[in-house]
C-alpha cells in the first residue's frame, strides 16, 4: 500500500534586518539553503514539496500544507517562531530544527510539533515513517554520525538564479577542533566532524553545471585522508572552487599543491586574533605556534587567495586591537577580511562561562549577529566594540588600504588581482545589490570565475620549505 502523497512546506525564514529595504542582499544571497534541500530527500516521489527561502523570495503565505519544515538559527529564530505559529493555527503539522533548536530546545518546542536536535541523517527518516503511521513524536534527537546511505540533495527544489553562488555543497559535517565560542560541538555532540564517502562527493560535483563551486564545510581539509582522494578524484574536472580551512591545514605538507590542482582558489580562514593569550582562552589551540603569514606565503604561492576571519571582543582586546589588526591583516596581502564582534551562542562552552561571570547583557536573538555586543566586554565598552567592528571594516576596504595590501605582492599582476577582486567586491556593493533585487545573481558568475581562474594562471614555482612551528609571543603578532 503506497502512502498518503504528503502537501510539504519547507522555509527558511529570513532575519529581520534582511527584510529591511535597507539590507544588503549580497549577504543573504550567495547560498541556497542546502540543510532542508537534503532533508527534502527522504520524501517520496509523490510528495508534493515547496523549499522557500525568504532571504531571497517572499513567502507564500495563504497555502495549507499538510506538513511545515523551518529550519532555525539563531538571528531567525524570532520570525520562525512567527511562521511556526501561524501555520500551527491553521492545522499543520510543523517541524523545527537547526543550531538553535538543539541549543534551546525547550523554547524551540513551545512553538513545534516537533523539534529536531543534531543533525538529521538519523532522525529524520525515522520522523518521516512515524508520520506516516500518525505516530509522531514531539522530540527527536541525533545520535548516529553518518552520511553513509544518504540520498542525494534535491537541487531541483533550488531557485538557482535568485544566487550568487547556486554550486555550493557540503561533504563533511563538522569540525575536528572545538573552539569554545563555535556552535560545532554543541550541535554535533563528541562526534563532531565526519565525512561523506569521497565517491558520494564527486558525483554530487559531478551534477553541478558550470566551473565554480563552493563546498560550505567548515573545514574541507580537517580530514587529511579524505581530502587527498577527493582532490585526486577532482583533478582534471576544470572546477574552480572555494572553501574553508585552518591555519595547520595550509601548513601541512602537500596537501594544499594537491588542492590547488584540482581548482581552489580561495580559502576562508579563521585567524581570530593576533593575541595567544586570546587564542588559548577560547581554545583554539590549532593556531597557537603557527606562523601566519607562512601561511598566507604559502596559500599564495599555490595561486590561493585567504579570506581571513578576526573576531573582537575577546578578554585581552582593548582599545588598540582594530588598528592593530587591520594594519597587520593589510601588511601581509590579505585580498579580503570578515569582521566580527564576539557573541556567545547558547550552547557553546563561551556562552556557559559568561553565563557563569554574569556578563551575558539580554537575550535578544536577533541582536546575536556578531555586529552588536550582547555581553560585557572586560577591557572595552559595549560602544567602544560596536565603534571599533565597523571602523575596522571601513578602514580595511578603503582605497588607501586596499591599495597598500595590493603593493604586499611582489608581481604586478598580482597586485591587480588584489584591487580587482579586494575593491570589486566591496567598493561596487550598489551595482551587486541591483543585480540581486533584480533576479539576475548569476549573471555575476562569470566575472567570479575569472577572477579566480586569474589567480590559479599566475602561481609560483617557490618550493621552498614549509615551517609548520613559529612561537607567538604577546608583544609580536604571527608573522
Amino acid at each position: 500500500m503506497n502512502p498518503r502523497a504528503l502537501k510539504v512546506k519547507m522555509i527558511l525564514p529570513a532575519l529581520t534586518e534582511a527584510k529591511s529595504p535597507f539590507f544588503r542582499p549580497i549577504k543573504y544571497s550567495l547560498f541556497p539553503p542546502l540543510g532542508l534541500a537534503s532533508l527534502a530527500a527522504y520524501f517520496g516521489p509523490d510528495d508534493h514539496i515547496e523549499l522557500q527561502d525568504e532571504h531571497v523570495e517572499v513567502l507564500h503565505l495563504d497555502d495549507e500544507p499538510d506538513l511545515v519544515v523551518i529550519q532555525v538559527y539563531i538571528t531567525n529564530a524570532k520570525r520562525s517562531y512567527e511562521l511556526a505559529d501561524l501555520y500551527r493555527s491553521r492545522g499543520a503539522f510543523v517541524c523545527l530544527g537547526g543550531l538553535h533548536v538543539t541549543s534551546l530546545p525547550d523554547e524551540a518546542a513551545q512553538h513545534a510539533d516537533a523539534i529536531f536536535l543534531g543533525p538529521g541523517e538519523d532522525i529524520w527518516p525515522q520522523f518521516l515513517s512515524d508520520f506516516r503511521a500518525n505516530e509522531p513524536k514531539n522530540r527527536y534527537e541525533s545520535n548516529a554520525r553518518s552520511l553513509v546511505g544518504a540520498p542525494p540533495l534535491r537541487r531541483d527544489l533550488i531557485k538557482r538564479h535568485l544566487y550568487l553562488v547556486p554550486n555550493s555543497l557540503v561533504v563533511s559535517r563538522g569540525c575536528p577542533h572545538e573552539c569554545d565560542f563555535c556552535y560545532v560541538k554543541a550541535f554535533y555532540g563528541n562526534r563532531h566532524f565526519y565525512t561523506q564517502a569521497v565517491d558520494d562527493s564527486l558525483r554530487e560535483i559531478e551534477r553541478l553545471p558550470g566551473k565554480h563551486l563552493y563546498f560550505l564545510d567548515d573545514h574541507l581539509l580537517g580530514n587529511p585522508r579524505f581530502a587527498n582522494q577527493l582532490f585526486d578524484g577532482m583533478k582534471g574536472m576544470g572546477r574552480l572552487f572555494q572553501s574553508a580551512s585552518t591555519i595547520a591545514g595550509i601548513l601541512r605538507p602537500d596537501l594544499l599543491e594537491k588542492a590547488a590542482e584540482a581548482g581552489l582558489r580561495s580559502l576562508f580562514v579563521g585567524f581570530e586574533t593576533l593575541d595567544p593569550a586570546n587564542l588559548r582562552e577560547q581554545n583554539k589551540i590549532q593556531n597557537l605556534n603557527r606562523d601566519y603569514r607562512a601561511a598566507i606565503e604559502r596559500a599564495r604561492d599555490c595561486g590561493v587567495m585567504i579570506n581571513g576571519s578576526f573576531v573582537f571582543g575577546m578578554d585581552g582586546d582593548d582599545e588598540s586591537v582594530f588598528t592593530r589588526t587591520v594594519d597587520w591583516a593589510v601588511s601581509v596581502g590579505l585580498e579580503t577580511a570578515t569582521f566580527h564582534i564576539m557573541t556567545p551562542y547558547p550552547g557553546t562552552a563561551l556562552h556557559t562561562r559568561m553565563v557563569e561571570q554574569g556578563r551575558i547583557l539580554h537575550s535578544d536573538w536577533n541582536l546575536y549577529d556578531t555586529r552588536h555586543v550582547v555581553f560585557r566586554p572586560e577591557k572595552l565598552s559595549a560602544e567602544a566594540l560596536e565603534a571599533g567592528y565597523w571602523r575596522a571594516y571601513r578602514d580595511f576596504y578603503s582605497w588607501k588600504n586596499i591599495f597598500k595590501g595590493a603593493m604586499a605582492k611582489p608581481k604586478l599582476g598580482d597586485r591587480a588581482r588584489h584591487v580587482a577582486y579586494a575593491g570589486g567586491w566591496k567598493k561596487f556593493e550598489p551595482a551587486w545589490d541591483m543585480l540581486i533585487r533584480a533576479k539576475r545573481a548569476t549573471q555575476m558568475l562569470p566575472f567570479l570565475e575569472q577572477i579566480l581562474s586569474s589567480f590559479g594562471e599566475h602561481r609560483s614555482l617557490h618550493d621552498g620549505p614549509v615551517r609548520e612551528e613559529s612561537p607567538l609571543s604577546l608583544t609580536n603578532a604571527p608573522i
